[in-house]
């Protein structure tokens, strides 16, 4: 009898193994079909290319692409902030601003105002970025991979600086980063703004490059000096062009303005540094800006080669926060 109860018990514990094994292997097929079902999904929900704005209009582009050529620095730089700068591939690099200096060992692709088409045919991009310097290649480029431009509009800086940046967030699925980044640098343009305005101080921005001077005002390249960071311009009379108007020593002397912000091209690109024969010249010290110290270097670099990027435009805050404190 105690045979037959051992028996039926030892019958009983294994069909309940058997059926243990059973459910749990059921189980896992059913967790694996439903990770695989929601894989599927996902991977079918996000998208291959995506329609953005850039300075052209609508253009249709990749979606997260892996390998960037990018001729536009401010786009490096966003791109860098917004943790997709190992995306990049290629890039002008002889022609980067020092804070850019990490993107020095990626394929070069050419100069900044002249694209090595071959190389960068070669790299076989999923997406170009470009700026005004290479427009007139914009049409080749595009024939090897899709081509963004992305420029800055004079008569509207801060604006089209922010449709830029959210059209590279849109592109790398970065809008969230973007928008927190876009909140700081609007909350620090609104202190420095109001802080310019309250100070009640003119300004001029002079470009100088090898010897020569150039002045710029509201509208042109560095437009985002009056219109965005809140400077009153000393002259909104000044030849709104790319390469501003050139001047004498003179002049500045005339219009004497209370802040004179120097940008140093020649030694953004390579040469020797200027500024300082500029700033200690009699007749600039004779100027109102002069005699109170109110002379303020910039760093070239981030202001020629760079200027409409997250990083970039922080540390343009950054140079002309001491001429309100």
């Amino acid at each position: 009898m105690k045979k037959i109860v051992i028996s039926v018990i030892t019958i009983g514990m294994f069909l309940g193994l058997a059926a243990c094994g059973s459910s749990t292997t059921q189980g896992e097929s059913q967790t694996a079909a439903s990770t695989a079902a929601q894989t599927e999904a996902s991977t079918e929900d996000t998208p291959t290319n995506i329609e953005v704005t850039d300075s052209n209009g609508k253009v249709t582009v990749p979606y997260q692409p892996e390998k960037v050529v990018v001729f536009d620095n401010s786009a490096l730089d966003t791109m860098n902030v917004l943790g997709v700068g190992d995306r990049v591939v290629g890039a002008a690099t002889s022609n980067l601003p020092a804070y850019l200096s990490a993107f020095e060992t990626v394929e070069s692709a050419g100069g900044i105002k002249e694209p090595d088409l071959e190389k960068i045919n070669q790299l076989q991009p999923d997406l170009i970025i470009i700026s005004g310097r290479q427009r007139d290649y914009q049409d080749e480029l595009a024939a090897i991979a899709p081509t963004i431009f992305l420029s800055v509009d004079n008569d509207d800086t801060w604006t089209s600086i922010e449709s830029n940046i959210q059209t590279l967030a849109e592109i790398f699925g970065k809008e969230e980063e973007a928008q927190r980044q876009m909140a700081d640098l609007q909350s620090q343009i609104d202190t420095l703004h109001a802080s310019a305005e309250e100070s009640g101080l003119t300004a001029l921005i002079v470009m100088v490059n090898e010897g020569n001077l150039s002045a710029f005002g509201p509208g042109s390249r560095y437009s985002i000096l009056y219109d965005t960071f809140g400077f009153i311009p000393v002259d909104d009379t000044l030849e709104a062009s790319t390469h501003g108007e050139s001047i004498s020593y003179e002049f500045l002397l005339e219009k004497n303005p209370d802040l004179i912000f120097v940008v140093d091209r020649t030694q953004a690109i390579g040469g020797e540094e200027s500024q300082s024969a500029f700033i200690s010249n009699e007749i600039v010290q004779e100027t109102t800006a002069g005699q109170n110290a109110h002379i303020i270097e910039l760093d070239a670099a981030v202001w020629y080669l760079a200027g409409s990027g997250i990083e970039s435009i922080e540390r343009m805050l950054a140079d002309v926060q001491p001429a309100v404190e």
